[in-house]
């Protein structure tokens, strides 16, 4: 197998993971209601853990550093993640989109990972698809809720998946192993992956009575998976990686 190519991938799941887990766990404390903030935090906490499985794999398969040293040690170039992970969380409205979005992606990709022939990735996927079922239950109930509720909350859902789409779209970035990754049958592709997403998202919006928007190839966020990242990474790595800038010797 292409050690490189499946990297790439590894280092691209693990990053977004990372990042949106933790600005997830910005709700902690601030949720709109009471189940909400333990729901985000328990989501958090489950992204979080699938960033560290992946890093794991990364250092034990691959020789790569520790999985401490891989999400706390590396500077924002070296992050694979996709720009949409790292917004800020703003209000209720968009972070639930950013949540509806990004974990049906994440539901389908694990899911097309069960089959990899990279063994300890598909047992990984086997594990964690059972868990990010539940984080896409979540996300469908409450966008069909907000979605038919009153006019304010309808519109607000509308603008959120309108700013959110062109970030959304850049999860599907593809790398310069996408060809390897598909013939070694480690992953079957971001094309593949973002014709399912479409296909199953777009049905969620239209029955919740939302207008799916139409994004143009020239206006899709991409980057991030090359080391081109948001204004807001840098200091969102600088407050997550605080302690261990204290004391590297912390563990995870």
């Amino acid at each position: 197998m292409n050690t490189e190519a499946i990297k790439d991938l590894l280092y691209k799941m693990a990053d977004d993971a990372l990042v949106i887990g933790h600005r997830n766990s910005e709700w902690t404390g601030i949720g709109p209601m009471l189940e909400e903030d333990l729901a985000f935090s328990s989501m958090a906490q489950d992204k979080v853990g699938h960033s560290q499985a992946l890093y794991q794999i990364i250092h034990t398969v691959f020789g790569e550093r520790e999985p401490d040293v891989l999400a706390f040690q590396r500077s924002e170039k070296e992050f694979k993640c996709c720009q949409l992970v790292e917004l800020p969380i703003g209000e209720y409205d968009f972070s639930l989109i950013r949540h509806f979005l990004f974990d049906h992606a994440e539901a389908l990709r694990y899911e097309m990972l069960t089959t990899s022939t990279l063994m300890p990735l598909a047992q990984l996927a086997k594990k964690v698809r059972g868990e990010i079922k539940y984080h896409v239950m979540h996300a469908d109930t409450f966008l069909k809720q907000l979605a038919n509720g009153s006019e304010e909350s309808k519109a607000r859902m509308q603008a959120s998946l309108n700013y959110a789409m062109p970030y959304a779209l850049g999860i599907f970035e593809k790398s310069a192993f996408e060809d390897t990754l598909i013939g070694e049958g480690v992953f079957g592709g971001e094309e593949k992956l973002q014709h399912l997403w479409l296909e199953k998202v777009t049905g969620i919006v239209t029955t919740a009575g939302l207008q799916m928007p139409q994004v143009d190839e020239a206006k899709i966020i991409y980057g991030g998976r090359k080391g081109f990242h948001s204004e807001y990474l840098k200091s969102l790595l600088d407050e997550m990686t605080e302690v261990t800038r204290i004391d590297p010797s912390a563990e995870w």
